[in-house]
């Protein structure tokens, strides 16, 4: 059976401070259905909550009301910086029980957006996922792609959001309403592929030179992505 560990700010949620200073968090489209999918899979998290006095305070209430009995597990809940593998090894132990020893650092899985906290986790052992939607590809060991979807005429958006949201594909920072840069798993390839669109399948998500920058819908072209206003995730 796997351990879940999750990365909080552009992963889980987006985080807003709110004038009293308490934190808020609010779930990314289609988390709760992914977290829910694995109600019977042990859940935790890995995760910055940024500078300050009482920032673990505030990051757990905040995540105990964003999602309620989701991460009922404190002895898998870490907080501390993700610049080594040190952070990635004492979650692997964490998951040891009282008359059990620790899983295998295999049979763990990092889901976080950020390629450099992946590349620790790997290095500690951990199976990784840049997304939420991914985490079934990454405890099954099924690679996740960058894609091109190409719309043809009388394709919409819509149209393609809906097909995408019953399978494993996440947009890309799009600025076309007809080519539209994705990540997908070979069954999300299928999938689109089967609703009628075109599909250019291009290297693994892992081996992107760049972050790769994910808008969660399939939107009409934005001035630019947005920004994570805490240090949740970092």
């Amino acid at each position: 059976m796997p351990v879940l560990f999750f990365d909080i700010g552009a992963t889980l949620a987006d985080a807003r401070v709110e004038g009293d200073g308490s934190l808020t968090l609010l779930p990314r489209p289609r988390v709760l259905a992914v977290l829910d999918e694995f109600r019977d899979v042990r859940k935790g998290v890995i995760s910055n909550p940024g500078p300050g006095e009482g920032a673990v305070e505030r990051a757990l209430s905040a995540l105990q009301e964003a999602f309620p009995g989701r991460f009922a597990d404190s002895t898998l809940v870490h907080w501390g910086s993700k610049d080594n593998r040190e952070i990635f090894d004492d979650a692997v132990a964490g998951t040891a029980g009282e008359d059990s020893p620790p899983a295998a650092a295999d049979d763990c899985v990092f889901v976080g957006e950020d390629p450099q906290e992946r590349a620790f986790a790997r290095e500690a052992g951990l199976r990784t996922a840049v997304h939420p939607v991914f985490t079934r590809a990454a405890v099954e060991n099924r690679p996740v792609f960058r894609v091109r979807i190409e719309l043809s005429d009388g394709q919409e958006l819509t149209a393609l959001e809906t097909v995408a949201n019953r399978t494993e594909v996440v947009p890309l920072h799009i600025t076309s309403t007809r080519l539209v840069p994705a990540m997908a798993s070979t069954a999300g390839t299928t999938a689109l592929e089967q609703a009628g669109f075109t599909v250019d399948l291009r290297g693994p998500v892992e081996e992107a030179e760049t972050p790769l920058i994910h808008d969660d819908r399939f939107r009409a072209p934005t001035p630019a992505p947005r920004a994570t206003p805490t240090g949740l995730g970092s």
